[in-house]
């Protein structure tokens, strides 16, 4: 699988011992402000000065969600630890830890999970300074999978539901649409040889003539911020969007039994990827009427009278759109 690391020891996970692995990983992942027993124990203890925790987990699997070919370790902790800070964040909460279960080939290098580790903590650095690792698992699979939790503070608040929005709401998003979607599309159209199999070196060509939009779906930068932010300026209802504009705009209209009508003319010139393209991990929220938008959000459209219903330009929209794993995986990856 090409799970190599760049310290030249070669050691395994399947040579070395999870004790002599994981002494070598934790200095290397991000510390959390919350912690007040971290790695080392059977498991943390977290501050929780808001008597509530917000918590929240996603997996990422070889296959469906990334190909190695296309993703290297620091990527891969990245994208594994941005997943679950926007989930926090579109609660309104600050996230504030994370836990986080790796299981790979016993071929697999201990420096490239130390790269893997490198990912998190600039992850967290970058979007969330003061969240960190505070414990987790390693374990050998034939598949890599990753397996992260995390955990946020509401600091007072209440949390931000997707069952609020109503009629007369402002629907606002923060952060860019399609923009990962695009990417993932250049990298199967581009960057796979002919059998249509992911090609490191075509990556590395695809790579450097477009490397905003490939970084925007290896390293996505969600606005993590404007969720608490959100909250604070009054967000009736808030997601995060990580299946689509259409799908995750639909599913905020089905839980508060609303209509939401999307405007394409605040969408850009890609109307359709900005609907439908996934993993851009922003915020799709709604604000009362006469709100000031916090932050990065901008209006993208309106909550209506109806029931579950998502319209486009006032028109009833039928299509799917976005991202389900269990309907669309057939190997294609993100």
């Amino acid at each position: 699988m090409g799970i190599s690391g760049s310290d030249g020891s070669g050691l395994t996970i399947g040579e070395a011992s999870e004790r002599e692995a994981l002494r070598r990983i934790f200095p290397r992942l991000p510390e959390s402000r919350a912690t007040l027993v971290g790695p080392g124990d059977d498991a943390a203890v977290l501050a929780a000065p808001d008597g509530r925790f917000v918590v929240t987990t996603d997996m990422m699997v070889h296959g469906p969600d990334f190909r190695l070919a296309w993703s290297g370790p620091e990527d891969l902790g990245w994208k594994a630890a941005v997943t679950n800070l926007s989930d926090v964040a579109a609660m309104g909460a600050v996230p504030t830890a994370l836990v986080v279960a790796i299981a790979a080939p016993p071929e697999t290098e201990v420096a490239w999970l130390e790269s893997v580790a490198d990912g998190f903590r600039l992850a967290c650095e970058a979007l969330q300074p003061g969240c960190g690792v505070v414990g987790g698992d390693l374990s050998v699979s034939a598949t890599l999978t990753f397996a992260v939790t995390a955990f946020g503070d509401l600091e007072g608040r209440s949390p931000v539901l997707r069952s609020g929005a109503r009629p007369g709401d402002v629907v606002a998003v923060s952060g860019p649409l399609g923009a990962a979607a695009a990417g993932l599309g250049l990298l199967f159209a581009e960057a796979v040889d002919e059998a249509g199999e992911p090609d490191a070196d075509r990556f590395a060509a695809v790579v450097a003539e477009h490397p905003e939009l490939v970084g925007a779906q290896l390293r996505p930068r969600p606005p993590i911020a404007d969720g608490p932010l959100a909250a604070e300026a009054g967000a009736t209802a808030m997601l995060d969007l990580s299946d689509g504009l259409a799908l995750d705009a639909r599913r905020v209209a089905e839980a508060s039994g609303v209509a939401i009508d999307l405007d394409t003319s605040t969408l850009g010139p890609d109307v359709r990827t900005a609907l439908s393209g996934g993993e851009d991990h922003g915020l799709l929220a709604a604000f009362p009427p006469g709100t000031a938008l916090p932050g990065g959000f901008r209006r993208v459209g309106e909550v209506r009278a109806g029931d579950g219903v998502l319209l486009i330009d006032g028109r009833p929209f039928t299509d799917r759109g976005g991202w389900d794993p269990y309907q669309d995986w057939s190997g294609r990856a993100g």
